[in-house]
């Protein structure tokens, strides 16, 4: 199969299912990885703090620190040295956010405008940075802990050091694992991308073969992101990154292969695959496999990504506007009705909005947080009712921490239970409280209060708006095509500017779907009118890959024969017709019209164009019914 050649004509395969209210999910367990030493670890992280504050008479203080332990519970898929530096920011912004929370604590007045404030900043942030979860949350709550823990024998500056302390030992207990596993995270990104590669290759020709492309080239994003943006500019050529790197290249020849294979691959190619993750796991020195230079980016930079979080009406921007919405109306329903701590309002309406997730996961979260939280009152009781202190107290925040953990993906529902008993203990402040059933009510209705507020801002926030963000992305997809073509047409695919070009056609690529994704879950009427988009999302997803496998083409063979391997494909007026049908097609994307018809285009793409364009015209006609 050259690359000159076109892949073959494959059925659009139907919409990934709409995701729908399940109530019998709030019982069941789901899959998930190993979480054991992730719990470990976040339970130690939490029980040191207050062993220490216990040991130095002020278990209040220990109980402080916890917050900042909550350091651990992020960053455990980077590589080591980007970590030290991503989690000391972490717990630099817990300090933050605790110190915050206990400043407005001196003004009543001032709690609730602060809390949503921090809501608002950090989900911003979170989902602009793609920090992972728990994300935005675990900072609101920190801040929400400053304004409730009793401690008036603490200024601002010591509760940052106690905050801070809880940090660096949940810094120290990440960076345990260097010495031990030093690149672990990278051969864990290499063999996942691996295995997904080889899914692919064994879906090509069949129906699964968009689905699989994606998952791939998910994986592989997010691979070298671990081995390209997360590390220093410079490795060692003969060591460990460099030869991880090496294989890396080997997978994006793999994946380019399949990409332009016509039908069913030859299983020894998903087996290569398979042998490359095993050699990820346990990278060996070899002279053949060494790292040039010439590697594809991972994700957009932290400048890029808030730069593109910044635009008008963007994903980022509308959670961050309904979060705020929904904070504010919470916290001051809370105040009106004289709920002591009117917090929880806030951080119940933050919970099930700060992920941006579609209306069926949003409606799903809610229903899992209040249920979760109404069980999880009665634990907590017998907690404050049995007032641990001390080593006991320490033990039984971090038996609550460790269950949390593991059974948090497994089942929301459930670990909200836990969750409800961990947060009301570290908010008493390790003191008696003298009416637990007063403060397990009140708590009950602060999360009921907060969780209706928020589906309820979600409900009026236009979901129309998400469908229209398809065509939007569709748009911005075919323009960054555009941009790659300018570059492939002169055989130039290896400049910094071409490099960032096809990192941003494929970032394009994988927004699309997720946009896709997030419509067709915004509400039965819309979900419907975002699936007559579909077929459109696909081809265009095609088109995407189809360039982006020329490129990985051109790179792997003699940079000097790179400029007549881009003759040969475009010919003499080849660029300029695919960036006239590009337009053409934009245009109609942007004015719900029909594309023209166009010149014959080079026969690398003719077939993905053509694709794209009977959609447009099938979706135009459909709209129009």
């Amino acid at each position: 199969m050259t690359p000159m050649q076109s892949t073959s004509t494959i059925p659009i395969p139907p919409p990934p299912p709409r995701s729908t209210l399940s109530l019998g999910m709030m019982f069941k367990l789901r899959d998930a990885k190993r979480r054991w030493p992730f719990a470990i670890r976040a339970a130690l992280c939490m029980g040191i703090p207050v062993v220490a504050g216990w040991a130095m008479g002020d278990t209040t203080a220990g109980l402080m620190a916890t917050t900042g332990a909550f350091t651990a519970l992020y960053g455990s898929d980077r590589p080591y040295l980007n970590r030290a530096r991503y989690l000391a920011l972490i717990a630099l912004s817990f300090a933050i956010a605790v110190s915050l929370g206990v400043w407005a604590q001196a003004t009543p007045w001032m709690v609730v405008p602060a809390i949503a404030l921090m809501a608002m900043v950090a989900t911003f942030l979170c989902n602009a940075l793609r920090v992972l979860p728990p994300g935005a949350y675990m900072f609101t709550l920190a801040c929400a802990a400053g304004t409730a823990i009793h401690a008036p024998h603490l200024t601002i500056a010591h509760t940052a050091l106690l905050v801070a302390s809880g940090g660096a030992v949940a810094w120290l207990a990440h960076m345990i694992g260097a010495f031990f596993w030093p690149r672990g995270p990278e051969r864990k990104a290499v063999a996942a991308s691996a295995e997904a590669v080889a899914q692919f290759i064994e879906t090509v020709g069949t129906p699964a073969q968009d689905a699989t492309r994606h998952n791939a080239a998910l994986s592989m994003q997010e691979s070298w992101t671990t081995l390209v943006s997360h590390q220093p500019p410079r490795p060692r050529p003969d060591g460990t990154l460099s030869r991880l790197r090496a294989i890396g290249r080997e997978l994006n020849q793999l994946f380019a292969e399949a990409m332009n294979a016509a039908g069913p691959m030859p299983a020894a190619a998903a087996d290569k695959a398979r042998r490359l993750a095993a050699e990820a796991r346990s990278p060996q020195p070899d002279a053949e496999r060494t790292d040039h230079g010439h590697v594809p980016l991972g994700h957009p930079g932290t400048l890029d990504s808030l730069r593109e979080s910044l635009t008008p009406w963007s994903p980022a921007l509308l959670v961050t506007a309904r979060v705020g919405v929904a904070t504010a109306i919470a916290g001051s329903i809370g105040a009106m009705l004289g709920l002591e701590r009117a917090y929880w309002c806030i951080a119940a309406a933050m919970l099930v909005l700060h992920q941006g997730l579609d209306w069926a996961r949003t409606l799903q979260r809610g229903l899992e947080r209040m249920a979760g939280t109404l069980v999880g009152l009665l634990l907590a009781g017998a907690i404050l009712l049995l007032h641990p202190e001390g080593l006991w107290l320490a033990a039984t925040l971090m038996i609550l921490q460790f269950v949390i953990e593991m059974i948090v993906i497994r089942n929301y529902a459930l670990a909200v239970i836990f969750i409800t008993a961990a947060a009301l203990t570290i908010a008493t402040g390790g003191h008696p409280v003298p009416d637990v059933g007063h403060l397990l009510w009140v708590r009950g209705i602060d999360t009921i209060i907060g969780c209706v507020v928020g589906l309820g801002v979600f409900v009026l926030s236009n979901p129309r708006f998400a469908t229209a963000r398809i065509p939007a992305e569709l748009a911005r997809t075919l323009d960054a095509i555009a941009e790659t073509v300018r570059y492939m047409a002169k055989g130039d695919v290896l400049t910094p500017a071409a490099r960032e070009a096809r990192r941003d056609l494929q970032h394009r690529a994988l927004t699309l779907l997720q946009t896709y994704d997030r419509s067709a879950g915004s509400s039965p009427r819309y979900g419907a009118e975002a699936e007559r988009m579909w077929p459109a999302v696909v081809t265009t997803q095609r088109l995407c890959y189809r360039v982006l496998s020329i490129c990985w083409a051109m790179e792997d063979g003699d940079p000097a024969e790179a400029p007549e391997t881009a003759r040969a494909l475009f010919g003499s007026s080849g660029e300029r017709t695919i960036l006239a049908a590009l337009a053409d097609l934009g245009w109609a994307i942007r004015h719900n019209d029909r594309p023209q018809q166009t010149a014959p285009l080079p026969a690398f793409v003719a077939t993905e164009f053509k694709n794209l364009r009977d959609s447009l015209v099938a979706e135009s006609v459909s709209g129009a019914q």
